[in-house]
């Protein structure tokens, strides 16, 4: 038995992490409440008619997309003969997690920490519960407008987290010391039911790592789990988009005709199809009014925060079309700042199913209606090209094979 002393310094709520001398723990805060504590803190600021900007601190890592070469999953006998281990799922020691998470933890005392509960899966047979916990303010806004958060507040005392996400920018790693290969990681314990992130400041890692959590889980309830956008038409019909990250599922599933189910990632159960999120992340390089007014309206709202963008420092404004920090520029908005939406998250079988190659050489038509065998063989082969942007040293488009057109985030084997 742990020593009274001991027990009392753990951090209540977080005691089953081993978590300690915490500064101070803001649970659960609100948008408008961790909008506050974000400008107070200097992490970003408030733009023209509302939306947060992110502001990279001086000297910050480079992190203006995901880091692929930087993820890896722990290998231990939970998961040694279920992981399709390779050059995307790359094994990682579990001595070496336990070294890191430690360090994590003594890195995290005496500092303030943000913890939001939400959850993964618009099904409630389905779902799973997430704790986040994150070092920013923003970073558990972006928790909160993609995930789907707890509406009911007398609610969220009872929640039980079944997984947790722990993202801390400022915590590097130490390639020689950590077997790491750089100081970014992004470390997946399924045993421990665990992710780590360090050494990045970009918020697409965390609703990745739910997306990667739940890749493992649900096929093992005969759920297809998919890197798709969805929509329904007025009589009902379901379409799935499928598509690599900035290949254009967020915008052709934003069609102002049909009610948007969610933008990237999507359940198939016997019931039909859900929404694993409660937002949406959008690439919005270059913008417009005309072309997409849907997305468009949600850069001028408040709850938004667009990261990668912009701002005039006297006035505001943010302009959309400078790609002077990246082409990779986002925003992160809850499905709520869409008019035309799916409510419960949830549809039906998909009567229509587009894979959207982003073919950028020419070796496919530009449209082809295909067998169910032909549909097979590119859904397992999932000839695409990764975009400018969505994945750090991509700066032009790049052909590749990405099983199931979301490779980085399957960690079971395709035939699964």
């Amino acid at each position: 038995m742990k020593p009274f002393d001991e027990l009392k310094r753990l951090e209540p709520g977080l005691e089953y992490l081993g978590i300690r001398n915490i500064k101070k723990a803001h649970w659960n805060l609100c948008s408008p409440k961790l909008y506050e504590q974000a400008t107070r803190r200097g992490e970003g600021v408030m733009s023209h008619l509302g939306p947060l900007v992110i502001v990279r601190p001086p000297q910050s890592p480079i992190s203006t997309g995901r880091a692929p070469n930087d993820k890896f999953i722990v290998r231990d006998p939970e998961t040694e003969n279920i992981i399709n281990w390779g050059d995307v799922n790359i094994a990682f020691d579990p001595e070496k997690f336990d070294y890191v998470f430690e360090r994590l933890k003594a890195y995290m005392q005496d500092r303030e920490l943000f913890i939001q509960d939400v959850y993964a899966g618009a099904d409630p047979k389905y779902r799973l519960a997430v704790r986040v916990i994150t070092e920013y303010a923003w970073q558990s806004l972006f928790a909160r407008n993609l995930l789907i958060r707890i509406r009911d507040r007398s609610q969220i005392p009872h929640f039980t987290p079944e997984f947790t996400v722990i993202a801390m920018p400022k915590f590097l790693a130490n390639p020689k010391l950590d077997g790491i290969n750089s100081e970014t990681f992004i470390l997946v314990n399924f045993s421990q039911k665990l992710v780590l992130i360090g050494g990045t400041y970009y918020g697409g890692e965390i609703k990745k790592s739910v997306f990667t959590a739940l890749n493992y889980l649900l096929p093992q309830k005969n759920v297809l789990s998919m890197h798709c956008s969805a929509n329904r038409g007025k009589k009902g019909d379901t379409a799935l988009l499928f598509g690599l990250s900035g290949t254009g599922k967020t915008t052709l599933s934003a069609d102002p005709k049909r009610a948007l189910i969610g933008d990237d990632e999507h359940g198939w159960s016997d019931d039909g199809i859900f929404n694993f999120e409660g937002g949406c992340y959008a690439k919005v390089i270059r913008l417009s009014k005309e072309a997409e007014p849907e997305i468009y309206e949600t850069t001028r709202k408040f709850g938004t925060i667009l990261e990668n963008v912009v701002c005039d420092e006297e006035t505001r404004l943010v302009d959309l079309n400078d790609d002077a920090i990246t082409e990779n520029t986002r925003a992160a908005y809850p499905l709520t700042h869409l008019e035309n939406t799916v409510k419960e998250g949830m549809g039906g079988h998909p009567e229509n199913i587009i894979f959207l190659t982003a073919d950028a050489f020419g070796v496919l038509p530009p449209m082809s209606r295909l067998t169910i065998d032909q549909a097979t063989y590119h859904f397992l082969s999932g000839y695409t090209a990764k975009v400018a942007g969505t994945e750090a040293g991509v700066t032009e488009p790049k052909a590749t094979f990405s099983t199931c057109f979301g490779a980085p985030f399957m960690p079971l084997h395709p035939s699964e």
